[in-house]
């Protein structure tokens, strides 16, 4: 079975990726993108990517009549505290999931291999191990 949701967005994904490289020579990382628009570099291309991801959810509600999906489970504390964590990391790695996973493996960098490999690992373990910390 195929879920058309998600082949569907995953298709408009790569299709803004592929656009914003070609169209400005950029990689499409978010972290990067909010970084540069945010420190005043390159601020209209960045600001319409981002305002195109922040609009998605409100186009997805005038075209269907109903939300996306989404549940969010974890209590805000944790919320904010991995939140932090992952943006130091996205600094540290000099780039987050999406232009490391999305773009730079696809561009067959071994620098977002190394990368996407830490943050899955990261994530596996955390995941695997916080219901032991947690008790849930």
């Amino acid at each position: 079975m195929i879920d058309w949701q998600s082949l569907t967005g995953g298709l408009l994904i790569g299709l803004a990726c592929s656009a914003y490289l070609i169209l400005d020579g950029r990689i499409a990382g978010i972290s990067g993108i909010l970084g540069r628009t945010l420190g005043g570099k390159n601020i209209w291309p960045g600001a319409a990517l981002l305002l195109g991801l922040a609009a998605g959810p409100v186009l997805w509600r005038l075209a269907t009549g109903a939300w996306p999906d989404m549940t969010v489970s974890a209590p805000w504390p944790l919320l904010l505290i991995s939140g932090f964590l992952v943006g130091f990391g996205t600094r540290l790695g000099s780039g987050c999931t999406s232009g490391h996973g999305v773009l730079g493996l696809a561009r067959l960098s071994r620098r977002s291999l190394v990368a996407v490999i830490c943050f899955l690992g990261t994530g596996v373990i955390t995941a695997t191990l916080l219901p032991f910390l947690t008790g849930k």
